[in-house]
């Protein structure tokens, strides 16, 4: 690949604020972003008032042309998009199937940044999936897109350590970052004709299928280790849930307690930090509470305003 003299003509296609960390780190390099991407506006909040997705805002803030179709397939859309001349498309969490006539549009194709160390966690919830499997860590890819699901060639990856204490939200911002740093690298390696790329071991390929609410319900017989992965993966988004006595409960942070046992889902005590659950092996404290329409509230003051004693039994909702 032959070295590029002229500013790398972007289109970037991305929804959330994974998406916008990335786009803004383009933004302050030499490189033009010609056209940007994402989701249609979409009702959010209290109000459910129809609302611009993150990346929309900030390509509004750099007076950027937003297309917001519904799909790609269209032959409008298509030639829209080809009327930009772009050199390059970096895709991030967009949310839309990218048709294959698309993929081969831009001079260079579309990269993608993929919020794992590939072909570990294809698919949609790499960051859930992780820290579920107790991975202690993790990183992001630089893909460039093929037809299949994440199984393109690579072309730079970096990763970074999962914390123990670290959540869905927090491992989101680190990968964030680290992803815009990546296809700002991978970016001036395109420019200077020096990518290459490395074929992906389908053998080695693990899938992070989507989260739904109902794998969010906490299963007390399991290990201390596995519920505390659990809420930790679920925060922000279901939220680890289960039922106190007939009353659906919320948990959004908890430590272990792998020296207490007792019968699966009992409080075992009520402490300055939290309640004290016994799991299938060890037990947690239940730190960050929130009942259905309520706010969040640390332990202690969840308790001012929900009794809670010890004897209670968790279970799982249904």
């Amino acid at each position: 690949m032959t070295a590029i003299n002229s500013p790398l003509k972007i289109i970037f296609a991305g929804t959330p604020s994974f998406a916008a960390t990335a786009l803004a780190a383009l933004l302050m390099q030499r490189f033009s972003v010609v056209a940007v991407l994402t989701q249609p506006d979409r009702p959010a909040g209290r109000g459910m008032q129809l609302t611009a997705s993150p990346i929309k805002q900030l390509a509004l803030a750099h007076n950027l042309p937003v297309l917001q179709p519904t799909s790609l397939r269209s032959a409008e859309t298509q030639q829209e998009l080809a009327g930009f001349s772009a050199d390059v498309m970096v895709v991030a969490a967009y949310g839309l199937i990218l048709p294959l006539a698309l993929l081969q549009l831009p001079r260079y194709g579309c990269l993608n940044i993929h919020a794992s160390l590939l072909p570990r966690w294809r698919g949609a919830a790499p960051i859930q999936r992780a820290i579920l499997a107790g991975d202690d860590q993790t990183g992001v890819t630089i893909m460039q897109m093929d037809a299949g699901l994440d199984t393109g060639n690579m072309l730079l990856n970096k990763s970074c350590s999962i914390a123990s204490h670290d959540t869905a939200q927090t491992l989101h911002e680190k990968l964030a970052l680290l992803g815009s740093e990546a296809i700002v690298e991978t970016l001036h390696l395109l420019e200077q004709g020096r990518l290459k790329p490395t074929p992906q071991d389908d053998d080695k390929a693990t899938y992070a299928t989507k989260l739904n609410k109902e794998e969010a319900s906490i299963h007390w017989s399991d290990s201390a280790t596995q519920v505390l992965r659990a809420v930790r993966a679920y925060n922000p988004s279901p939220i680890a849930r289960a039922v106190l006595e007939s009353t659906p409960i919320k948990i959004w942070k908890a430590s272990p307690r792998y020296d207490l046992s007792g019968e699966a889902g009992v409080v075992l005590s009520i402490e300055k930090n939290g309640i004290i659950v016994a799991c299938g092996q060890g037990a947690l404290c239940l730190e960050v509470l929130q009942r259905q329409n309520a706010r969040v509230l640390p332990a202690m003051e969840f308790m001012q305003g929900f009794l809670v004693r010890v004897g209670d039994r968790f279970v799982a909702t249904t």
